[in-house]
């Protein structure tokens, strides 16, 4: 069954190794393919987006994900993990989820995961800085 993605006009896609960009139009594609690798714009991210140890790491899984050689970035993916959970051992069941998918070879399911820490990290920052600007004020 082939996937039917809508594109917004100039919005971007990965499909395999390709990046396609649509024109000023919707536009609809139908997609066949076994295990060919899709991204959507709004799920892509870029060196200079990933601002953050947890957006790093969904970077990585992002690369494995659309490689024709995932192993190729399991390195740099474990050391930010390491670092990750160093800092915020509070992370490790997310993360767990995301090198459960890695190791199955659900590369898609783990960037799923990987959107969920990074979702978790902004909350995580959110709420020190709340706690700050409560200091702040009170002081």
């Amino acid at each position: 069954m082939a996937l039917k993605v809508e594109l917004k006009p100039h919005e971007r896609i990965i499909i395999g190794n390709c990046v396609i960009t649509n024109t000023d139009q919707r536009a609809r594609l139908l997609i066949d393919g076994d295990k060919v690798p899709i991204l959507r714009e709004k799920d892509i991210l870029t060196p200079e987006t990933a601002n953050t140890p947890a957006k790093l790491i969904y970077l990585a899984v992002q690369l494995m994900y659309i490689s024709p050689d995932p192993l190729a970035n399991h390195r740099t993916y474990f050391n930010l993990v390491r670092d990750v959970v160093t800092v915020a051992p509070s992370a490790w069941p997310l993360i767990e989820n995301i090198n459960t998918s890695i190791l199955n070879g659900e590369l898609y399911h783990a960037l799923k995961e990987a959107k969920k820490l990074v979702a978790y990290e902004k909350e995580l920052l959110d709420e020190a800085r709340d706690k700050r600007a409560g200091k702040t004020e009170a002081a």
